[in-house]
């Protein structure tokens, strides 16, 4: 049953990630049935992510609001859009501006990608000031082999003390990077436009749990959003590829929950008039 708790300035979407190895069409009606307020969509080589008349139909057909586009900058994706880095960011961001989305959200370059990577700070700066949507960066995580660190992107993996406007804040990859997800929203301040909802154990893996299954404080992040009134979207971003149908709509459905009461936990007036 869909949550009829809500936080004001605080929305719950589901990524289209979520879903996979199930299609972008099967994502937004399972967000439409367990209550998600809307839908980022990750571009990717199913043709609907990339047709914004396919995807303002879903949305319509929906009731469900595209909140962000994830554009095509992971390793699994490199064939997306062609091979050049720059108009994968460009068609992500034409694609948001078709389907009302305001944010794209992007990844640093990787290291190999130095010609994107020696202009990326000052591309998206360029890019937002043009045509006013948000480029929020991604927080990554540093390559783990052999027990040593490879560092796989430019300029670094951490956008935190970077010159971007825009960031989004992902949990599980701060648990694999072993970062400080509080801090880092503390030092952005503003500048945190958008989060990834999952959680992590700290492995070498991207685990993408089902928050408060791994060990990163999200609760506690959920209640400094609502409390400090952080408007941007969370997007809850776990993996179900090995679960079947069932398994995945429960997952999904706790994900949402679990965000729902710890942004309402915070925002709720004490009880009797108690500070």
């Amino acid at each position: 049953m869909p949550s009829a708790v809500s936080v004001p300035g605080a929305s719950v979407a589901l990524s289209t990630a979520s879903v996979y190895p199930e299609n972008c069409a099967a994502a937004f009606a399972t967000a439409a049935r367990l209550g998600y307020d809307g839908v980022e969509v990750m571009v990717w080589t199913d043709p609907v992510t990339q047709e914004a008349g396919a995807l303002s139909a879903l949305s319509g057909l929906h009731g469900l609001p595209i909140v962000s586009i994830h554009a095509p900058t992971l390793l699994l994706t490199q064939r997306v859009w062609g091979p050049d880095p720059w108009t994968k960011v460009d068609k992500s961001i034409e694609l948001a501006q078709e389907v009302g989305a305001s944010t794209v959200v992007l990844h640093p370059p990787f290291r190999w990608q130095k010609e994107y990577a020696r202009d990326f700070v000052e591309g998206v700066a360029l890019r937002e000031h043009e045509t006013g949507i948000a480029l929020a960066v991604e927080n990554m995580f540093p390559w783990r082999a052999r027990q040593r660190d490879f560092e796989a992107y430019l300029p670094h993996w951490d956008p935190v003390p970077q010159a971007y406007d825009n960031v989004t804040l992902d949990l599980s990859h701060t648990a694999t990077a072993g970062s400080d997800a509080m801090e880092m929203a503390r030092v952005l301040g503003g500048r945190l436009a958008h989060v990834h909802l999952a959680d992590g154990l700290g492995s070498v893996k991207d685990e993408h749990l089902v928050p408060g299954r791994g060990l990163q404080p999200c609760a506690e992040f959920l209640e400094m959003l609502a409390t400090q009134g952080y408007a941007g979207p969370v997007v809850v971003e776990v993996g179900t590829r090995k679960l079947g149908a069932e398994e995945r709509e429960l997952d999904l459905a706790e994900a949402l929950a679990f965000a729902r009461l710890h942004l309402a936990t915070a925002a709720a007036p004490a009880v009797g008039g108690v500070q």
